[in-house]
C-alpha cells in the first residue's frame, strides 16, 4: 500500500509543479482537471549520480478505479498503464517531466526530482471530463434560439445523422426525411418517380421547402424537388409542422422544411463520394470549401446522378425510371467579424427523366410502346445580409429568384411549362428585457406558364407585413406570438397567427401551438405532376384554401433516454382536389378536410449504441359521396426503428425497420386497401483515416407493390396514365456500395 512521502518531512517538494505553480499541500491542480501525487521513497541513501538510473512506478486512477490504457510520458519515454493501472520506467536520476492522457479525463501533467532512492511509486487521479451536451440553434424560426428554448417545436436532424443516411441515398432526401417521425415521403409518379413530403397526413403541396430561409426550390411540394437535392452539403435539416403561414405565407398548411448548407471551416477540405446500386444508380457528389482570406469563405457542391430504367416484374413496364442529372452549387460566406455578415449562392440543375414501357415493350392493351419523359432545367440565386442597425436592432435582407423549365412527354403528348419565383424580405430583431421581437416585410413574385395548356397560366404578387415576439415571462415559461398579413390582390387579404408556448418542469418539458394560414390556388398538384394538364378541366374557378392546426407534445430526458409524445390536429376548408371519375376535372371540396393524430418518438443515445423509435397513428379523412372518409395513400399507422453500432476502431453498423399500415386507395381497379407492409434495411461503413467504405441493404426482404398486384391498368384513366398510385415501393430490393475520401 502506497504512503504518502514516508521520506523527508511529509511535504510534496516544491520541484514539484503544476501548470507553473508550486504546490505545498500534497495536491497539483492540472489545467483541465485535479491531479493527486502520492510518492513513496522505498530506498533511502546517498544521492544518485546521472548515470545512475531509478525506478519509477505511476499507477493511474480514476472515479475511484484504475484506468487501464492510460498514456503516460516520462522523460521521453511513451508508456501505457496495464490492466491495474500501472506503468514502470526504468529513468535516469534528475529532473523528470511528467505527463498523463486517457479520453474522458482532463490531461494532467507534473514534474519531480529524482534522488537518493532508487525506487519512486506515484498516484494519479485523474478527473473525469464530464460531457458537454452540444447546442443546437435553429434559424426556421426567425430567432436563432437553441431547440431547447424555443416555443415552437423545431425537429432537427443533424450531420452526423444526415451522413448515416447519405450512403443509402447519395442523390436525395428520401432516406433523411424518412427518419424523422410523422413524415412520409410518398411517391406520386410511378412512371417518372416523382415523391413529394407528407407531414402528419397532409398532402405534399402543403410542405414549404426552404434553403437557408430562401425558397430556392420555388413551390416544389408537388414535384420533384426532394428528388434532385443531394445531401453532401447539408449541415442540418429543419422542421416545423403544423401551419406556418405566419412565418412564411402561403403554402405552409403542413409546415415548413428548412435546410442549412454547411459553412466552410479555417482549412480547405474536399469530401468526394462516388456508389453504384445494384438496380443501376450510379453517384458522384463532390464538396469543396476553403478559406479565401480573413474575412471570405467558399464552398462549391457539384454532383453527378444517373439510373438506368429497370423492370422489377419482367412486365415490360420500367418500375424505376432511367435518368441523368447534374447538381452545380457555388456558396460565398463573408464575416467582417464584427457582427456583418453576407451570404450568396446560386444554383443549375439539369435532369432528363425516361419511364414508360422499357425498349423493345410494348403495352398489353395497345401492342404498342409508350414512353413517359420529363426534362428538367432549374436556375436559381439568393442571399442574405445581416447587420446591426442602430446600435440595438438586427436588420437581416433576404433575397432569391429561381426558375424551373420542364418539358414533359406522355405518349404522343407534350406539355412545356415555365415557373418562376422571386422573394424579398426585410426583417428587423432586437432583444430587451424578456422579449425578442422580430418585424419586416416581405414579397413574392410567382409566375407559371405552361406553353401548351394556356388556360392554366397565372402571375401573382404578394406583398406581405409580419411581426413576432418570443417571451421569456419565467424561468420555466415562455410564448411566442406571430402575426402576418398577406395582401393577395383578387383573392383579398389574409391574417395568419400563431401562438406557441413553452413549460419546463423537473425535467419535463410541454409545448403548445395553435396557427392559421392559407394556400392560393395553382392546378399544381401531386395528381397533375403525375398525369399532366392536357386532359384537366376546371368546372369553376378555384378559391384560396385556408387551414389551422394545432398541437401539443411532453418530453423527457432521462440520461440517454429522450421521449416525446405530440397530439395534433388540422383542418383545411376548400380543399383543392383532383377527380378522375366520371372526368379529369380540378375542384374545390365542399366541406373540409382534418388530420388528426398522435406520434411517439424516442431516441436513446449510450456510446457505442444508438437508437430512435418512432410511431405515428394519423386519421386524413375528407368529404366524400358517401360521408367521410379517409384521404388516399395515408396510412393510420406508422412505425419506424433504427439501431447504429459506432466503434472506436472505424466501424459503423447500422440496421433498420419501417412499418406502413393499410391505406385507402383511389382509382385502383384491383382493390380499395392496400396491404401493410415492412421494408428492412441494412448499412456497414468502415472508416480508415480519410477513406470511408460503405455497403448498404435497403428493402432486403424485397417488399414490392409488384408482388401483389400490378403496376399496370387493364385500361387507360381518365387523366391519361397508365399506372395506378403507389402505395408500395415498386423496386423492391436494392444493394448499394461505393467509397467516400475526406480531406
Amino acid at each position: 500500500m502506497l504512503q504518502p512521502w514516508a521520506a523527508g518531512d511529509g511535504r510534496v517538494p516544491d520541484e514539484v509543479v503544476s501548470d507553473g505553480r508550486r504546490n505545498t499541500g500534497g495536491h497539483l491542480v492540472g489545467a483541465r482537471g485535479r491531479l493527486e501525487l502520492i510518492i513513496h521513497a522505498a530506498t533511502l541513501g546517498a544521492s544518485v549520480s546521472p548515470q545512475e538510473q531509478a525506478t519509477l512506478r505511476v499507477e493511474v486512477r480514476g472515479a475511484g478505479a484504475a484506468v487501464p490504457g492510460a498514456q503516460v510520458a516520462a522523460d521521453g519515454l511513451l508508456l501505457r498503464t496495464d490492466s491495474n493501472g500501472i506503468a514502470v520506467a526504468r529513468l535516469p536520476a534528475g529532473k523528470v517531466e511528467i505527463k498523463v492522457h486517457k479520453d474522458g479525463f482532463a490531461p494532467a501533467s507534473a514534474s519531480l526530482t529524482i534522488d537518493a532512492t532508487r525506487e519512486w511509486h506515484m498516484l494519479i487521479e485523474l478527473q473525469p471530463i464530464e460531457p458537454v451536451k452540444e447546442e443546437i440553434t435553429v434559424s426556421a424560426t426567425r430567432t436563432d434560439r437553441r431547440i431547447q428554448d424555443s416555443p415552437m417545436r423545431v425537429e432537427v436532424l443533424e450531420r452526423d445523422e444526415i451522413e448515416e443516411k447519405m450512403t443509402m441515398s447519395p442523390g436525395d432526401l428520401v432516406m433523411v426525411l424518412n427518419e424523422m417521425g410523422g413524415a412520409r415521403v410518398q411517391t406520386t409518379a410511378p412512371s417518372l418517380g416523382a415523391a413529394s413530403v407528407r407531414l402528419r397526413g397532409m398532402p405534399g403541396r402543403y410542405t414549404r421547402f426552404f434553403a437557408d430561409g430562401l425558397p430556392l426550390y420555388g413551390q416544389q411540394g408537388a414535384g420533384l424537388g426532394v428528388l434532385q437535392i443531394p445531401p453532401m452539403d447539408l449541415w442540418q435539416v429543419e422542421v416545423i409542422k403544423g401551419v406556418s403561414s405566419a412565418l412564411y405565407g402561403s403554402g405552409a398548411l403542413a409546415g415548413i422544411v428548412n435546410l442549412i448548407s454547411r459553412r466552410p471551416g479555417a482549412r480547405p477540405a474536399l469530401e468526394l463520394l462516388t456508389n453504384r446500386s445494384s438496380r443501376g444508380a450510379t453517384d458522384a457528389p463532390l464538396y469543396l470549401s476553403s478559406p479565401l482570406g480573413s474575412r471570405w469563405r467558399a464552398s462549391l457542391l457539384a454532383a453527378g446522378h444517373g439510373q438506368q430504367q429497370h423492370d422489377a416484374d419482367g412486365d415490360g413496364w420500367a418500375d424505376l425510371p432511367g435518368y441523368r442529372r447534374g447538381v452545380v452549387r457555388p456558396r460565398l460566406f463573408w464575416d467582417d467579424g464584427g457582427g456583418r455578415t453576407a451570404f450568396l449562392t446560386a444554383g443549375f440543375l439539369y435532369e432528363h427523366r425516361r419511364g414508360g414501357s422499357v425498349p423493345g415493350a410494348t403495352l398489353p392493351a395497345t401492342g404498342a410502346p409508350y414512353t413517359e419523359a420529363l426534362r428538367t432545367r432549374r436556375y436559381d440565386a439568393g442571399g442574405s445580409l445581416q447587420w446591426m442597425s442602430g446600435g440595438s436592432w438586427l436588420a437581416t435582407v433576404r433575397f432569391s429568384v429561381s426558375s424551373r423549365h420542364h418539358a414533359r412527354r406522355f405518349g404522343d403528348v407534350r406539355e412545356r411549362e415555365s415557373h418562376a419565383l422571386s422573394f424579398a424580405e426585410l426583417a428587423l430583431r432586437r432583444a430587451f428585457r424578456r422579449h425578442t421581437i422580430v418585424a419586416g416585410i416581405a414579397g413574392e413574385r410567382e409566375t407559371y406558364r405552361p406553353l401548351d395548356v394556356p388556360r392554366f397560366a397565372y402571375r401573382r404578387t404578394v406583398p406581405g407585413l409580419f411581426l413576432q415576439d418570443d417571451a421569456d415571462l419565467t424561468s420555466w415559461f415562455s410564448v411566442s406570438g406571430s402575426a402576418r398579413a398577406d395582401f393577395a390582390g383578387p383573392f383579398g387579404t389574409f391574417l395568419s397567427p400563431r401562438v406557441s408556448a413553452l413549460a419546463r418542469w423537473a425535467g419535463w418539458s410541454g409545448r403548445f401551438s395553435l396557427g392559421r394560414g392559407f394556400v392560393l390556388p395553382t392546378p399544381l398538384t401531386e395528381q397533375t405532376e403525375a398525369a399532366g394538364l392536357a386532359r384537366l378541366v376546371a368546372p369553376a374557378a378555384l378559391r384560396p384554401e385556408r387551414g389551422r392546426s394545432l398541437s401539443a407534445d411532453l418530453s423527457r430526458e432521462m440520461g440517454p433516454l429522450s421521449v416525446t409524445v405530440s397530439a395534433f390536429a388540422s383542418s383545411v376548408r376548400d380543399a383543392i382536389e383532383v377527380r378522375t371519375e366520371p372526368g379529369y376535372e380540378i375542384v374545390n371540396l365542399s366541406g373540409a378536410s382534418r388530420a388528426a393524430g398522435v406520434e411517439l418518438l424516442a431516441t436513446w443515445k449510450r456510446e457505442p449504441f444508438h437508437f430512435l423509435g418512432s410511431y405515428t397513428y394519423a386519421r386524413a379523412s375528407k368529404e366524400g359521396a358517401e360521408g367521410r372518409v379517409d384521404l388516399p395513400l395515408t396510412p393510420r399507422h406508422s412505425l419506424a426503428a433504427v439501431g447504429i453500432w459506432e466503434s472506436e476502431k472505424g466501424w459503423r453498423v447500422g440496421v433498420e425497420a419501417y412499418y406502413t399500415g393499410r391505406q385507402r386507395l383511389e382509382n385502383n381497379p384491383f382493390r380499395t386497401i392496400s396491404e401493410p407492409y415492412t421494408v428492412h434495411g441494412l448499412m456497414i461503413e468502415r472508416r480508415m483515416g480519410p477513406v470511408r467504405l460503405f455497403f448498404n441493404a435497403e428493402n432486403f426482404t424485397d417488399a414490392r407493390q409488384t408482388r401483389w398486384e400490378p403496376l399496370l391498368r387493364p385500361s387507360r384513366g381518365a387523366d391519361g396514365r397508365w399506372t395506378i398510385d403507389a402505395w408500395a415501393p415498386p423496386e423492391g430490393r436494392v444493394l448499394n456500395g461505393g467509397i467516400r475520401f475526406r480531406w
